[in-house]
């Protein structure tokens, strides 16, 4: 079993998600007692969220890539970024080790691909929706997304920052996040990303109009996978 390395509090309520669920998948293919060799180093989220409002994309890759090498040095054999937002800056953070960094994106598009979805509905951060380098990289790999209209775009951010990194879910934002679907889907999407790795706190993917792809399972999932010795190389085509 190989180590993964988690740069994990963006939010920490979602590290936690990520740490039970890589243990849960290694119990479940392994059996018994079996659970995850981890080692996570988890940041202080608002040194990051300054970081993000500031636009100091730099900042956070430094800082990110300080960790990730702390990662590698420390026997991790693999690393993983546990939000969506800051691979913004993954391949800066890349570059600063020699052990693979497992892509959230690279590893969504091939879910979406392999379930034949063509315009998945992205909800996420303001950042994952509107700085490109996610639409871009998903184009790259053969996946066209939509993101909702500006004032939605407004609601589903302020859900995440205001209520689910501080741990809050709430019924009414449930329901004001189902609505932004029900409106895309009347413009043609096929499915949704769970582009948050804390909307899965909120949105059952399993429980939604629309075929739902949770990021955060995804790229847990993709560690497992990598740590017990499945092959990690995919075609882009």
């Amino acid at each position: 079993m190989r180590t993964i390395g988690l740069i994990g509090g963006m939010s920490f309520e979602s590290s936690a998600v990520y740490y039970r669920l890589v243990n849960e998948m290694v119990r479940e293919r392994l059996g018994g007692l079996a659970s995850a060799e981890v080692l996570m180093h988890s940041v202080n989220f608002e040194e990051i969220v300054s970081m993000q409002k500031a636009g100091d994309w730099d900042g956070a890759a430094r800082r990110l890539g300080d960790v990730a090498l702390k990662l590698q040095v420390g026997g991790a054999d693999c690393v993983l970024i546990c939000t969506n937002t800051m691979h913004l800056i993954a391949e800066q953070v890349a570059a600063r080790i020699s052990v693979p960094l497992i892509h959230i994106i690279d590893e969504t598009a091939s879910a979406l691909k392999a379930a034949g979805r063509k315009r998945p509905l992205l909800l996420a951060t303001r950042y994952t929706m509107e700085h490109g380098f996610y639409a871009d990289r998903m184009k790259s790999l053969g996946v066209e997304i939509a993101v909702p209209e500006v004032e939605d775009r407004t609601v589903v951010h302020d859900i995440i920052f205001n209520e689910l990194c501080a741990g809050k879910v709430l019924d009414s934002s449930r329901e004001k996040l189902m609505r932004i679907i029900e409106r895309e889907m009347a413009k043609g999407a096929d499915s949704i990303i769970l582009g948050c790795t804390e909307i899965c706190l909120i949105l059952d993917p399993n429980n939604l109009p629309l075929p739902g792809f949770d990021t955060t399972t995804i790229h847990a999932k993709a560690a497992i996978e990598f740590s017990l010795g499945a092959d990690r190389k995919r075609e882009a085509a």
